[in-house]
Order: structure tokens, then C-alpha cells, then sequence
């Protein structure tokens, strides 16, 4: 075959090829192959025609041997690209990349309009493959190219606009060049925006904050861009909501700047929850507790995806032993965390320990053992001192000495000047009742950390138990009790023994009620406290006082619940004459414990006041059926029977009082 003869027959396959005819344009093409095997365009036309007749490998072979032989010839190159964009081609990604590169370094010095439109597919392919640096580079190099054309102000802007799109995604791929990339193109989208100020410009300073927040440790540029923002829109909340929640993330007390973003939101926006919520840090900061909790809370309800704030509303809950809701708000602070990275594993560690501390205070073994799983999540637990003292107590509240043991004794050896370490012994020592070697470890701990209020408390109660001696000494028991009142006045268990020791010891009624009081107005559910407050307030003929306790208690309890307060009430009903009341109180309280049978001889007495002495014969009888030893439920039941004229029943009755108490006279009488 002539060499005039090899151009009719490429001319004959590239006519076939636009006929469809590729069976033909493959056969043209093969004979001027057997003439010369090297033939180009022989090559790009078996590719173009092979593809067509769905025959994959034959056009990939075909076009890679085209490519070997001329390299820089954009025919292969093309029809290569063409076929791994089929979409039956599967797998073929990262070669359609190299393709693509390749045609784009083609294309550079020549045909712009085509380089643009590779560059778009690659750019689109590397988004797909979620590979963002990729992205990035190829996506500046087209912006690049496009201002040395000397493209409008607009259509830069636009592009810029389409970067963010394509790197919005890429904030979790924790690659620091892309990011760096994403940040640069809202820096240039915002300067390019026209008109300033206008929505879709202030719209895209908000995505760019909301962006730089992302970032811990971009807080200058997170920072400058938010006054920015507030100097081109000063009435848009927005930028000072970030700042805030900013602030309050950065952990550590607020400074004055922070303090002024907070003053200043509120004063825009009183309903703002980051306003509220900094609000809220600040009064924690001022150890006003019990305000804290009632603005974070607040604040949490409507931005309730901050950690750090629900962190620092577990720290509130302490500080007034509210130790439940603390677990509570633990949780909450760990779900608005989701998996944290960076910075954000500081927060969980400090999260996990003031949730381990908290469910320590709840003092049982369940909640101890949660402690210990929160214990084993914080990163480098075993080198921290106060968390290896923490995990101690949990341990101890669990009922494993031994274990409790070994952590102490390991403690008092590596770390002898640290507090907690000697007041985990005293609390080991304590649990078993050697109080005498608890006061050593107490006075120990209370030497290193002298300002501890739980450290006075324990001491306080080592000397409680220890003798009669100590109990009654001013200057062991209540002074300790005193200095830890003093230290946290949120301390109700506190303020309970020092109503014991005014009572028992100094014989101080009215002191003693004062605390008494004062321990079960920190903590409802202390009965004890509550019980003896009533009871002083009745034996000093104080009974508005009492009654406001119990009316208080009764007002809050659910059903079956706060018997006590319902027995106490009842009771006082049935001395002033208020039958109908007294008997509503006795039911509420056997609600709670139906098998009383105290509160049952109560309420027969109470029906009997009312006159319904069917009900009352009923309810002595359920007494003395409870506990065949109240006579008192007996007899009272015999007399009723006598009253309805049951004659040989009550009887009957009294001769069996008689038979256990000979001498019980109102059973003779009868």
C-alpha cells in the first residue's frame, strides 16, 4: 500500500466514522495498519470506532497506543477522555484525571475556552472523589488564568462564590492548606461583592463567620471578621452572637472585651440565647449559682448546641449540690460535642471528670460505677493525680476497699502534698470507722487545701462519731461544721448536723430550727431536716411556721410521696379539730406506705372525730392487722363495735386484750 494509497483508506475510515459505519472504518483503519503499524490517526480511529461498538479495551488500547506514539497530540487524548466518560465506564476515575490534567497542559497555550471547560470536569470529578486540596489548586489556577485575561470584578466574584460551594463540605478533612483555601476565597467573595452593604453581601459575611467558628484556632480572624461585620451592619446580632458563644467556648474566665460583646447583644436583643447564655458564665464567674443555672438554662433552651455552656451549667448545679441535674447536663454537654477533635478533646475530658465528680456525690453504687466508665474515657487519666483520687471515692462508694486502698496508698506516695490524696484516705478511713486515723488524713487535707468546705464537713463528722467527748467539743465538731457552713453555704447535709449538735448538745431549740430549716430549704428530700424543723416549731408553739414547711412540701409532692410531711400535717389536723382535713392527709400518706400501721391507727382516730365509725373500725382493724401489738388499735376498735351495739363482738374483743394485758384499764372498763 502506496503512501497515497494509506491516505485514501484514512479518508475512507473517517468517512465511515461519520456515516456510523464503524465496522468498515475499523477495517480501513486495520489495513493501513499492516502497512504501518505506527500510524496515528490509524490508532485514533480504531479508538473512536471500537468505543462506538462497545468495545471498551480495544478503544483504550487502541487510543494508549496512539498516545505512546505522539504524546502531545490532543486527538488521543481526547477520544480517551470521551470513552472514560461513558457512563458505563466504572473504576476509571483516577485515570479520567490524568487524562484531564493532561489535556489541561495541552490546552494552556492554546484554546482557553477549552482549557475552562476541562478544567470544570476535573474540578467536578476531584468533588466527587471529596479530594478538596485537589479541588482547591485546580479551582485558584482557573481563577488565576482568568485574572491575567483581566476577567470583570463580577465574574471573579462569581467564582469565588463557586469555591466556597466546592470547599463547604471539606471543614471536617482537618487538612490545614484546605482550609486556608476555603477561608482565602470568602476573604476575596466578600471584598468582590457588590453592592456593599446589601443581603446577599451580609448573607455571605454570616456563612464566612459561621465558617471561621469551625475553626479553634482561627479566633484573631474570627474576631476581625465579626467587627467587620458589626462595622458595615451594626444593628445585625449575628456576628455578636458568635462572638459570644466565642468567648464562652474559649474556657477560662470572661475578659473585659467579652464582657462588653455580652452587655451589648442583650442590649440589641434581650432574648438572644448567646447573650443570655454569656449572661449566665458571668454570673457563674460571680458565684451567683443559682442566677447562673436560671440564664444558662434559659440561654441553653434556645442554642442548646453549645458544650461548653452545658458544661458550665453542671458546674453551677454543683456548687448547689444539685448533683443529678449535673449528671444531666454532663450528657447534654457530651451530645453537643458529638466526636470531638483538637481543642474540643479538653472540653470532653473536662466534661467527663465534673461528671465522674458528680455522680460520686449521689453516693451509690450504680452511679459509681458510671463513674468509673466516665473515668476510663478521659484521655491520660492514669497520669492525673485528681482524677486517679476521683476514681478512688468511686471505688469506695462501689464497696471495693481494696481497690480503693491500693489507689490511695499509691497516691500518698507519688503525690504526698496533694490534698486530694490524703482526703481519699480519710475517706476510706472514715467508711470503716477508725476515726482516729480519718481526723490525721482530714487535718492533712484541710493543711493543703484549707478553703475545701467537704474536707471541714468530713472532719466534722469524724469528731461526731468519734466520743462523746468530741461530739460535745466546741472546738472539734462545730467548729468544723461552722468553718464548712461558712465555706459553702449550699451544703445542706451541713447545716443538719449543726441543728443536731444545737439541739442534742447546746439544747438551742430555736438555733437548732434555724438550721434545720435552712438544710431542708437547700434540699427538699431531706426528711430528717424537714421532720425536725416541724417538731422544733411545734415544741416553741411556732405553728405558722410549721405548717408553712409542711403545706410547702405537700404543695410539691407528687403522689405517693413526702409522707412524712403528710403524717406531720394530718397529725396537727386531728389535734385542732379538723377531722375531714386530718383524714385526706392520712390517705395522701399511706399512699406512700400503705403498710404503716401507725398512720392507719391515725387515720381511724381521724375518721372516729369525723363520727364515720364504719371506716374508722376498718382502718384500726388494717393497724392492729399490720402489727398485732397496738393495743391502743384493738381496744379503739372494740369501743366502736360497742358504740354500733355489736355487743358480743366488742366482747369478745376486750377478752382478748385482756388475755395479752391483764391490767389495761380501758379494755376492763369496756
Amino acid at each position: 500500500m502506496s503512501n497515497k494509497e494509506v491516505k485514501a483508506a484514512l479518508k475512507s475510515a473517517r468517512e465511515a466514522i461519520r456515516n456510523k459505519e464503524y465496522k468498515e472504518a475499523l477495517k480501513h483503519c486495520k489495513a493501513v495498519l499492516k502497512q504501518e503499524k505506527n500510524n496515528y490517526n490509524a490508532w485514533v480511529f480504531i479508538g473512536l470506532a471500537a468505543a462506538e461498538l462497545e468495545q471498551p479495551d480495544q478503544a483504550k488500547g487502541a487510543y494508549k497506543k496512539a498516545i505512546e506514539l505522539e504524546p502531545n497530540q490532543l486527538l488521543a487524548w481526547q477520544g480517551l477522555a470521551n470513552l472514560y466518560e461513558k457512563p458505563n465506564q466504572t473504576d476509571v476515575k483516577g485515570d479520567l484525571a490524568d487524562v484531564y490534567r493532561k489535556l489541561l497542559e495541552l490546552y494552556e497555550s492554546g484554546d482557553k475556552q477549552k482549557w475552562y471547560d476541562v478544567c470544570n470536569k476535573l474540578v467536578e470529578l476531584y468533588h466527587q472523589e471529596k479530594k478538596y486540596l485537589e479541588v482547591a489548586e485546580t479551582w485558584q489556577k482557573l481563577i488565576q488564568m482568568k485574572q491575567e485575561e483581566g476577567a470583570e470584578k463580577a465574574e471573579l466574584h462569581a467564582l469565588w462564590k463557586k469555591m466556597i460551594q466546592l470547599l463547604k463540605d471539606s471543614t471536617q478533612t482537618q487538612d490545614n492548606k484546605t482550609e486556608q483555601s476555603l477561608l482565602t476565597a470568602f476573604e476575596h467573595a466578600v471584598n468582590s461583592a457588590d453592592p456593599v452593604p446589601g443581603e446577599d453581601h451580609q448573607n455571605l459575611y454570616k456563612d464566612f463567620i459561621q465558617c471561621l467558628s469551625k475553626f479553634p484556632h482561627e479566633s484573631a480572624r474570627l474576631e476581625k471578621a465579626c467587627n467587620d461585620m458589626m462595622a458595615l451592619y451594626p444593628s445585625a446580632s449575628y456576628p455578636l452572637e458568635v462572638l459570644c458563644l466565642h468567648f464562652v467556648q474559649s474556657a477560662g474566665t470572661l475578659s473585659e472585651e467579652a464582657l462588653q460583646y455580652i452587655s451589648k447583644l442583650l442590649e440589641m436583643d434581650a432574648s438572644s440565647g448567646p447573650g443570655i447564655i454569656g449572661f449566665g458564665v458571668k454570673c457563674l464567674h460571680e458565684k451567683k449559682y443559682e442566677e447562673a443555672i436560671k440564664s444558662l438554662t434559659e440561654g441553653l433552651q434556645k442554642t442548646n448546641q453549645c458544650p461548653a455552656a452545658w458544661r458550665y451549667l453542671a458546674e453551677a448545679q454543683m456548687k448547689i449540690h444539685k448533683h443529678r441535674d449535673a449528671v444531666l447536663s454532663c450528657n447534654q454537654a457530651l451530645e453537643a460535642l458529638g466526636t470531638p477533635e483538637g481543642s474540643s478533646l479538653r472540653w470532653k475530658s473536662l466534661i467527663l471528670q465534673l461528671k465522674a465528680e458528680a455522680l460520686i456525690k449521689i453516693s451509690d453504687a450504680d452511679a459509681a460505677e458510671e463513674a468509673i466508665k466516665s473515668l476510663e474515657q478521659i484521655a491520660d487519666a492514669s497520669s492525673d493525680p485528681v482524677i486517679l483520687a476521683i476514681r478512688g471515692q468511686a471505688y469506695l462508694n462501689k464497696g471495693l476497699l481494696d481497690e480503693a486502698s491500693k489507689i490511695s496508698q499509691e497516691l500518698l506516695l507519688s503525690h504526698p502534698d496533694l490534698a486530694e490524696s490524703h482526703a481519699l484516705e480519710g475517706f476510706i478511713h472514715y467508711s470503716q470507722k477508725n476515726y482516729e486515723q480519718a481526723e490525721r488524713s482530714f487535718l492533712n487535707a484541710i493543711k493543703r487545701k484549707a478553703e475545701t468546705a467537704e474536707y471541714h464537713q468530713y472532719l466534722g463528722l469524724t469528731y461526731w462519731f468519734m466520743s462523746d467527748e468530741t461530739k460535745k467539743d466546741k472546738g472539734k465538731a462545730l467548729t468544723h461544721f461552722l468553718k464548712a457552713a461558712k465555706l459553702d453555704s449550699y451544703l445542706g447535709s451541713v447545716f443538719c448536723y449543726l441543728g443536731n449538735y444545737y439541739r442534742d448538745v447546746a439544747g438551742d431549740k430555736s438555733r437548732a430550727r434555724g438550721c434545720y430549716k435552712k438544710a431542708f430549704e437547700l434540699d427538699g428530700t431531706d426528711e430528717e431536716s424537714g421532720t425536725a424543723a416541724v417538731d422544733l416549731s411545734v415544741e416553741l408553739g411556732d405553728m405558722d411556721t410549721a405548717l408553712s414547711i409542711l403545706n410547702e412540701v405537700t404543695q410539691k409532692a407528687s403522689p405517693g410521696t413526702a409522707k412524712w410531711a403528710w403524717l406531720h400535717r394530718g397529725l396537727y389536723y386531728l389535734r385542732t379539730d379538723q377531722p375531714s382535713k386530718a383524714v385526706a392527709d392520712f390517705q395522701a400518706a399511706l399512699r406512700a406506705d400503705p403498710k404503716d400501721s401507725n398512720c392507719w391507727e391515725s387515720l381511724g382516730e381521724a375518721y372516729l372525730s369525723r363520727g364515720s365509725y364504719a371506716t374508722a373500725l376498718k382502718s384500726f382493724r388494717k393497724a392492729s392487722e399490720l402489727n398485732p401489738g397496738l393495743v391502743y388499735s384493738i381496744y379503739r376498735a372494740a369501743a366502736i363495735e360497742q358504740i354500733l351495739g355489736k355487743y358480743e363482738s366488742a366482747i369478745a374483743t376486750y377478752k382478748k386484750i385482756l388475755k395479752k394485758t391483764e391490767d389495761y384499764v380501758p379494755a376492763l372498763k369496756g
